[in-house]
């Protein structure tokens, strides 16, 4: 007979380990899914100074490592798997997963959103010496420095002028000469005295990567193929995030860009109608603000009601 558990948390970023942390202390005994990218964005990040309780900063990989090791010494496990899809509306819930079929009375979705990227080994090769997708998470170490931003819209105007903040110069690329963005973002960052825009460009290289730090960006002018080097010190993406929620189509409402709707904050629902034991939280559900730390307190808010629901139920 298949093992029904408390509780599956699906990711493995700041909303999925603070969530293991919560129920593992209630005696749970959660089972972490890391899914395709362990550790989420954080895994990929170097210095961080944002989250509170680090005065000199912190590594992504070593935070996450410390908040996996504390969820573990109260009893959180966690396995190597990708979730194909999940039946949210059978009792228990039952995940279809790379080692097999796991059955849980409760779920917390906490997969977390994936960055676009342009997809140039370059470009790969210098995330995080340089290449960012989080102009809060990393602006502030290239104050007084030249960088670009790609994107044509909202994301990118919100990026570029958020990191106006600290750069010398920001340079706004965009493939095509008409943008996406509002009418006022795109005044706001038109009227902005230290952004430039380049449209009909497209970045073909990141230089630098033998020196492991972004130095310039090669670029393309689509219109005439004309090449040039642009020198700049970090290259931010702001062309949108993906949701990893492909596992949930059809099980549980999803916004048009495949966010997961929730009511107060961690509650999903089915046609507008609360599913019962499925809960998300962290970036899975958090297109505005996708920090660290609000993931983390997301990760609590949906371990507490998984832990009142299963109280509820005599567990």
């Amino acid at each position: 007979m298949t093992e029904i558990r408390d509780t599956v948390i699906l990711g493995s970023g700041c909303a999925g380990l603070t969530a293991a942390l919560y129920t593992a202390r209630a005696g749970m005994k959660p089972l972490v899914l890391e899914g395709h990218e362990p550790g989420g964005q954080l895994s990929i990040t170097t210095l961080v100074e944002n989250f509170p309780g680090w005065p000199e900063g912190i590594q992504g990989p070593e935070l996450i490592e410390n908040m996996k090791k504390q969820a573990a010494r109260f009893g959180a496990t966690y396995e190597h798997a990708l979730v194909s899809h999940v039946d949210a509306a059978a009792h228990p819930i039952r995940l279809h997963t790379s080692i097999g079929e796991i059955h849980t009375r409760t779920l917390i979705v906490a997969s977390g959103a994936s960055a676009r990227w342009l997809g140039l080994p370059s470009e790969q090769a210098l995330i995080g010496h340089g290449v960012s997708s989080c102009a809060t998470c990393d602006g502030f170490f290239f104050r007084d420095k030249e960088i670009a931003v790609v994107g044509g819209g909202d994301s990118a105007m919100e990026e570029a002028i958020f990191l106006s903040r600290f750069a010398s110069k920001v340079t706004l690329l965009h493939r095509r000469d008409a943008f996406r963005a509002s009418k006022i973002m795109l005044e706001r960052a038109v009227a902005h005295p230290k952004i430039e825009f380049r449209s009909n460009t497209v970045v073909e290289e990141v230089l630098g990567v033998d020196e492991k730090e972004v130095n310039g960006l090669l670029l393309r002018d689509v219109r005439t193929g004309e090449r040039t080097v642009l020198p700049v010190s970090a290259l931010f993406l702001g062309i949108g995030h993906v949701p990893n929620t492909k596992m949930l189509a059809g099980e549980i409402d999803l916004d048009d860009e495949g966010y997961i709707k929730t009511t107060n904050n961690v509650f999903t629902a089915r046609g507008g109608v609360i599913v019962p034991g499925v809960f998300a939280c962290g970036d899975v559900q958090d297109r505005r603000y996708r920090q660290a730390i609000t993931a983390a307190g997301s990760g609590c808010m949906a371990a507490l009601e998984v832990e009142k629901y299963l109280e509820e139920r005599g567990r």
